[in-house]
């Protein structure tokens, strides 16, 4: 019998980075959640407690670069009762370790969380058969805040009535995958009202390429900036005879994404089945 009342054994992978540090900060504020496991590949942090290296002061919780190995002494720290101990892990790493740490998470039976973009369509769908078979419970989420949450119903609404639309994503410049996995996730809830969109007027010709944006099979345009300063922005634009309609969202700090994050780890381990986009457990 699984247990959902005692407190959340929570791991973060990405411990140290600005999202993964975001994310101990409000797990051990959380009278919800205990952090048991805090993962990072910064080699020369290891054995470190990760409270004192992000001036929290010692949790006793130790960094570790072993990702399947911290994974393995949460699935066997077994409560007493030898209910499921339902650790979530929350990720927030690279995206070309994004597909195989969801999948190492739900073979040990972890729940995973993950920020992480970068996951492709045929991965997903991969991952959401296995964690099906396994019965673990997880989130795939490329945005944690609520407003974009907002933004992306309020743009899909508006593709039922706008032929024409072009999006644009603003990250700080340590980003590594464009598009954005949020963009793109606006950019399908967008699709599923509408399947064609900005039917070509003119025969166009790019003088560099790219700088007409990404174009999805849908018609669509994505476009990507990269600067620092930047934490995450987006922009949707809707544009028909004589008017324009715009949706933005701006993050001005990570601290926004937390409350998400809590609330994903804490109802996660309610399904048993994957979980693609926040607005699914809202």
């Amino acid at each position: 019998m699984t247990s959902l009342n005692q407190t959340i054994p929570v791991l973060v992978a990405g411990a140290l980075g600005r999202m993964g540090s975001e994310v101990i900060r409000a797990v051990t504020a959380s009278k919800d959640c205990e952090l048991v496991g805090a993962i990072d590949n910064q080699k020369d942090k290891e054995g470190e407690d990760v409270g004192s290296l992000l001036g929290l002061g010692a949790l006793d919780v130790f960094i570790s670069s072993d990702y399947e190995a911290t994974l393995c002494a949460a699935s066997q720290d077994v409560p007493n009762d030898g209910s499921s101990n339902n650790a979530v892990i929350v990720d927030f790493t690279h995206p070309n370790v994004a597909y195989k740490h969801t999948r190492t998470a739900i073979a040990y039976g972890v729940h995973p969380v993950i920020g992480t973009t970068g996951i492709n369509a045929d991965q997903l769908n991969d991952l959401s058969t296995f964690a099906k078979k396994a019965s673990v419970g997880s989130a795939i989420i490329p945005n944690f805040s609520v407003g974009m949450v907002l933004l992306q119903q309020a743009a899909a609404s508006a593709a039922r009535f706008y032929e024409f639309a072009e999006l644009t994503e603003m990250h700080h410049n340590k980003k590594a995958d464009a598009p954005s996995g949020t963009c793109i996730k606006t950019a399908e809830l967008m699709e599923d009202q509408r399947s064609d969109f900005n039917s070509s007027l003119v025969e166009e010709q790019e003088f560099i390429d790219g700088s007409r944006g990404g174009l999805r099979p849908s018609g669509l345009r994505l476009h990507s900036v990269r600067l620092p300063g930047l934490v995450a922005y987006q922009q949707v634009m809707f544009g028909s005879n004589g008017e324009t309609y715009q949706l933005s969202h701006n993050t001005i700090d990570r601290s926004a994404y937390m409350p998400g994050v809590l609330l994903v780890v804490k109802k996660i381990r309610q399904f048993n089945e994957l979980i693609y986009g926040l607005e699914k457990i809202l």
